[in-house]
Parts: C-alpha cells; sequence; structure tokens
C-alpha cells in the first residue's frame, strides 16, 4: 500500500501543481499589465508635457516673437534672422525668455532647430530654393513654476527665390577637389541647353572676407570656362564657403547655382610614388610604402593595399585590403607564383566627413620581370639600327641638295654668259653703222 501511494501521485502534489501552474501564470499576466501600465503612464507623461508647454500658467499665456525679418547682406546665402519679443512679455522680469529658431535646411533637406537667448542669428540657404523660417517664445521661471512653456504659436517668415536666369542655362556636376591640402579646384558641367558663347561667372564668400570676390584664375576647356583655381591660402579650412556661379549670354542671363562645402571634406591625396616588396624568411612578402607628397597629415589617412597574385596557370586572384599604416603582410609565396601591389589614400572619418581617393599608385611587383640578356642585346642592335638610318638618310638628303644646288649654279652661269655675248654683239653692229 505505501508503495503503491507513493508511485502514483496524491491530491495534495497534484494541487500543488495547479497552484503552482496558476502562480506563474498570475506573475505573467501581471508582467504583462505592469508594461502596459507603464507605457500608458509615460504617453500621459509625454501628453502631459507637452500640453504644460502650451497651456497657462496662473492666466500667463506665452505669445510668439514678433517683427521677423530676414535680411540678405550679399553673402551668397548667408542670411541674418532679426525677430523680438513679443510685447506681452517685455516687463516680465521673475521669468528667462528664450527663443526656438527652426529653419528648413535645403542643403540637408531637413529642419535645423536651435535654441537660442539671442534676437539674431545667421544661417545658411540656398538662394535658389525657398526659405522658410519660424520662431517660437520659450518661458521659463517662477512665472512657470520651475517649467520650460513654449508658445502655443510661431512666427514664420517664407521668401520665395528670385526667379533670374533663363531655365536650362545653370551649371551642372559642380565639383571642388582640395588637391594634396596644397590648392583647390572648382569645376561644373555646362548644360546642353546653354546657348553658345555664354560666359560663366564663379563668386565666392567666406567669414575671411568683406565682401564677395570672383575667381582668381579660370579653367578654360575648348574656350570655354569650366572651372576655377584657388592657390595659396585662398580659402579656408572648418569654415563654410559659399559659392555661385552665374553669368551671361546672346539670349540673356544664366540662371545662377549656389553651393557651400568646407575645403577639408573634399581632400583628394597625391599617388603613392614610393613601394618596397620584399620577401622575408618565412616566405612571407612584406609591403611597406611611403606617405604621398602634399601637406595632407600622415596620421589622418586611411589606406587600400590591392594585391594580384598570377598562379603558374595563368589565372589572376585579386583581394583589397583596408589599413590605417604603411606596412602589410601579405600572404605567403611560391615558387611558381608572381604577386603585384599597389596602395591608395584618402582622408579618415576622424579628420574628414568625406573625401576622395587618391589615384592608384603604379604596380610593385615580386618577384620583378627580368629582362633577358638576348632582348637586351637585341634592343641595343635596333637601337644602333636606327641610328645608323637616320645618319646615312641626313647625309642623302645633304648630298642631294648639295647636287641640286651645283646644278642650279651651272645653269645660272651659262645664262649670264650668254646674255653678256648679246650685248656685246649689239654694240658691235651700232659702232659700224655710225658715219
Amino acid at each position: 500500500m505505501r508503495s503503491i501511494e507513493k508511485d502514483q501521485p496524491t491530491p495534495t502534489s497534484s494541487a500543488a501543481g495547479v497552484i503552482s501552474r496558476g502562480k506563474t501564470f498570475s506573475s505573467r499576466s501581471w508582467r504583462m499589465t505592469g508594461n502596459v501600465w507603464l507605457s500608458i503612464r509615460a504617453t500621459l507623461m509625454l501628453f502631459l508635457l507637452n500640453w504644460s508647454q502650451c497651456i497657462q500658467y496662473n492666466g500667463l499665456t506665452v505669445d510668439p516673437p514678433e517683427n521677423l525679418t530676414i535680411l540678405d547682406p550679399g553673402h551668397l546665402g548667408s542670411l541674418q534672422i532679426h525677430w523680438s519679443p513679443p510685447a506681452s512679455l517685455l516687463n516680465m522680469k521673475d521669468c528667462h525668455k528664450r527663443f526656438q529658431l527652426e529653419y528648413f535646411n535645403t542643403y540637408e533637406d531637413q529642419w535645423t532647430i536651435i535654441r537660442t537667448s539671442k534676437r539674431t542669428y545667421s544661417a545658411q540657404f540656398d538662394l535658389g530654393k525657398q526659405v522658410q523660417v519660424r520662431v517660437y517664445t520659450l518661458l521659463k521661471g517662477s512665472c512657470t513654476n520651475g517649467s520650460e512653456v513654449k508658445s502655443a504659436r510661431y512666427t514664420e517668415l517664407i521668401k520665395e527665390p528670385t526667379s533670374t536666369g533663363l531655365v536650362g542655362t545653370a551649371v551642372q556636376d559642380f565639383v571642388c577637389v582640395f588637391h594634396r591640402m596644397e590648392y583647390v579646384e572648382c569645376k561644373w558641367e555646362r548644360d546642353p541647353k546653354q546657348p553658345a558663347n555664354s560666359l560663366p561667372t564663379l563668386y565666392f564668400w567666406h567669414n575671411e572676407l568683406e565682401q564677395t570676390e570672383e575667381c582668381p584664375k579660370y579653367i578654360i576647356s575648348n574656350g570655354i570656362r569650366s572651372g576655377c583655381t584657388f592657390t595659396g591660402k585662398s580659402l579656408p579650412d572648418f569654415t563654410d564657403i559659399n559659392f555661385c556661379v552665374n553669368g551671361s549670354s546672346p539670349e540673356g542671363p544664366m540662371k545662377p547655382s549656389f553651393i557651400t562645402l568646407q575645403i577639408q571634406n573634399h581632400v583628394k591625396p597625391a599617388a603613392t610614388q614610393i613601394l618596397q616588396l620584399q620577401a622575408r624568411p618565412d616566405t612571407q612578402l612584406e609591403l611597406s610604402w611611403e606617405s604621398p607628397a602634399g601637406k595632407v597629415p600622415k596620421n589622418c589617412l586611411e589606406w587600400e593595399v590591392e594585391h594580384s597574385e598570377e598562379g603558374p596557370d595563368g589565372n589572376h586572384l585579386s583581394e583589397t585590403i583596408s589599413t590605417t599604416g604603411t606596412m602589410e603582410t601579405l600572404l605567403s609565396i611560391s615558387d611558381k607564383s608572381r604577386i603585384c601591389v599597389r596602395v591608395r589614400s584618402k582622408m579618415h572619418k576622424y579628420c574628414a566627413n568625406e573625401g576622395f581617393w587618391s589615384d592608384w599608385s603604379v604596380w610593385t611587383c615580386y618577384p620583378e620581370e627580368k629582362v633577358s640578356g638576348a632582348k637586351q642585346g637585341w634592343d641595343v642592335i635596333a637601337l644602333c639600327t636606327y641610328v645608323t638610318v637616320a645618319i646615312i638618310t641626313v647625309l642623302l638628303l645633304s648630298l642631294c641638295v648639295w647636287a641640286l644646288l651645283r646644278v642650279w649654279r651651272s645653269r645660272l652661269v651659262t645664262k649670264l654668259d650668254s646674255l653678256s655675248v648679246s650685248l656685246f654683239a649689239s654694240k658691235s653692229i651700232v659702232s659700224v653703222v655710225e658715219p
């Protein structure tokens, strides 16, 4: 009986199992209910926070700023935005006033939000597109019980672009390259619809200039302006530089193009000139190279190494490796294979947001391709043959010219002699006839 009772589940143990499962289910339900409640509380808090920024505190209403204006000082898109506090808050002393400025950044295609206590702000716009600005009032202090309140309404100003220039005359594919961090070269392509004999003109401005300036040296391609070269210290780095390319044509003014950039994000290093490829005792290849010429800091460069291996069957296997150093260990080699490598560089993300890859270096191979002695001998013989033929040709031409000159001279002398005889005979006849 006891052994049977031990083998069979007792009612107590079954009930305990039911209770245990019931507790598990209840705890899971409680956690789910708790998570839902937390989500509801978070939503309510966010709603109350947003609502509290726009609601009245003790009968206080926050009005938006006034007298919003946009001034163009002629800096190719760098506009000055001005506003003033609302008149209803001019005499308020127990709260701090700030402003939230929002403007649509056409270069990034998104809204930019700035919070400031000032009443003016300078921002960059593409003057060929719509300028859209709005500003709110922010209030915080004892008048708002310590919370920051934003005005429910905003003041907005929209300026439409000035429609000047013929449609289809704006330049295309404007690109600037900071070669070796020594000089900047900006190029563009002409629109296919651009009238013939159009004359593009480039203007630029940055914070170190009082007014806009024209391109110091134009690039001419097929008689047409296709770019501009800046040398020396004419363009600073880590500064917004504004460009405008407009111009004239026989049919009317060209449509202007506005561009803003920072030149440290457009660096193109020079190609690497010196590569060394050596075999180590462990049958591996060690590649080293020197940094390219120019003013690009060595610690700002990242590299790509491309190596191609040619097997005994003539097949090529290529691979590209990324690195930040100037030395790389390649795969082991065999007596029947030949490896060629080349490198290129660009500014890495810790020194610039973007940039251009340099040109590839020339291929360096191991083992080097040797020229046989027989081939060298044939090259020398061919060179000597060419020189001999050239000398003989020059001598023959000289002889021919000399012979022609001698024949021409002998004919000239003969003609002169015959002419002298004729004159003498005529004089003799005249003397005989006289009485």
